[in-house]
């Protein structure tokens, strides 16, 4: 029985422990769940809480913009509002125009809408009253440009007389003389560093030229690669231009460079004819700014360039071909040293490497000599801003151990080698593919 009864409370206390055991796993719980609960519910009262102080926020931007409206007022329309039924009404002064610089103006009235009925009888009264005015007026504005709406309406008058611009041959007339002569002034501005070439006319161009477009190239030497040019208003023996051209050049450079303007002459079909040239040095002629200035073109036959003597040389290239043709045509006022004859070495050079060398035939006993020598080189179209032609003009020497003695030299090429004249024709050449240019050259002392 003892046994019995040990048994039994060893078991109700082993259950008490596992009871209370229990117990404490609950209250552990139960405060875990607890902590959770009041998370939740002090981050819900946060967000309410910034909610509702996001819709304050608006209301009272929203309060503050209608407030601010409020305060504005209505403007007028600059432009009214005419309907399609009414005619404009402007007023014009009564005042005498004594002087042409009164010219009056008024402001239009403002327009309303009205009934249909009204306008009719309104515009009846006004008909009346404006033909009255208007049968008083007409002496005033029967001598003088008045523009009118619907007919009976004055708005204002124009004075020709303050527009008439005299003809440019009255303004600028040429010196006498038969030759060809251009008009222009030059004026340099050193605030801007722009020099200003205005180009005004033509005189006394060639008859054979009369019908042809008439195209001025102007380019500053020896840096400007490229040109500016101008096209005549009109035909004849005295085109005009009325252009200006700017070249932007610092005032140090301005003394050493030199301006040319080349006349050309345009058919038809596109063929380009050389008129003239005028090489305008600005060393010391930018004293009298804008000043009116007429030089006479300097044709191909007429131009002496070098003591030494002149060879004409013709140039094209065509870009589909790769290929560079020269033709060396004539000479002039050579100072030969012996009998024995001219001819003209050409070589081709790309930067310091020479390409290719070809000879002319030999003519002898002229000073005047005819080549008429053509020959082609193998170029490619990127090394034309590399490569340049070397002309030797040439005495043969007897005894072959010792050169022969040159008679001047010539480079034509870009600017990495020639300026001026040379220069020019090495960029025409480029600028006109698969055309002859044709100029004479002033010969150089070999160095």
């Amino acid at each position: 029985m003892a046994y019995w009864w040990a048994a039994k409370v060893s078991k109700t206390l082993h259950q008490t422990q596992r009871l209370a055991h229990t117990s404490g796993l609950f209250v552990l719980v139960l405060c875990f769940c607890s902590d959770q609960v009041s998370l939740l519910a002090v981050g819900l009262s946060v967000g309410v809480l910034l909610l509702l102080l996001l819709l304050g926020l608006m209301v009272y931007y929203l309060w503050r913009k209608k407030k601010s409206q409020s305060q504005y007022q209505e403007l007028l329309s600059t432009v009214p509002s005419v309907p399609a039924c009414s005619a404009p009404v402007i007023l014009v002064s009564q005042c005498s125009w004594a002087t042409p610089s009164e010219i009056p103006f008024t402001l239009p009235p403002r327009f309303t809408t009205q009934k249909h009925g009204d306008l009719e009888s309104e515009e009846t009264e006004e008909k009346e009253e404006v033909e009255m005015k208007m049968e008083t007026g007409r002496d005033i504005l029967a001598h003088r440009g008045s523009l009118s709406v619907r007919s009976w309406y004055p708005v204002g008058t124009v004075l020709a007389g303050l527009y008439s611009v005299p003809p440019l041959n009255e303004v600028v007339a040429p010196p006498p003389g038969m030759a060809t002569r251009l008009c222009f002034s030059v004026e340099y501005r050193h605030s801007s560093e722009q020099l200003m070439v205005s180009l005004l006319r033509l005189g006394n161009l060639p008859p054979r030229f009369h019908g042809n477009v008439t195209l001025v190239e102007l380019r500053l030497l020896p840096d400007d690669r490229r040109p500016r040019q101008a096209k005549a208003r009109g035909t004849g023996p005295d085109p005009e231009f009325n252009d200006c051209l700017i070249f932007q050049v610092s005032g140090v450079c301005v003394p050493q460079s030199t301006l040319s303007v080349c006349v050309l002459s345009v058919e038809q079909d596109g063929k380009r004819h050389a008129v003239g040239r005028v090489l305008f040095p600005l060393e010391g002629e930018l004293g009298q700014a804008g000043r009116v200035l007429w030089r006479d073109l300097e044709t191909e036959d007429d131009t002496q360039c070098s003591e030494l003597g002149d060879v004409q040389i013709s140039l094209s290239y065509s870009p589909n071909l790769q290929r560079l043709s020269v033709a060396v045509l004539r000479a002039r006022g050579l100072q030969l040293l012996t009998d024995t004859g001219v001819c003209v070495q050409v070589s081709l050079q790309i930067h310091t490497q020479v390409v290719k060398i070809k000879r002319s035939c030999v003519v002898k006993g002229e000073t005047d000599p005819h080549f008429d020598h053509r020959m082609t080189f193998k170029l490619r179209s990127q090394h034309l801003d590399e490569a340049c032609l070397r002309f030797e003009l040439q005495q043969p020497n007897d005894i072959r151990s010792e050169p022969p003695p040159l008679l001047g030299v010539l480079v034509l090429g870009p600017f990495m080698y020639a300026r001026g004249p040379q220069l020019q024709h090495w960029m025409d050449m480029v600028n006109t593919p698969q055309e002859p240019v044709k100029l004479w050259h002033g010969l150089c002392r070999a160095t």
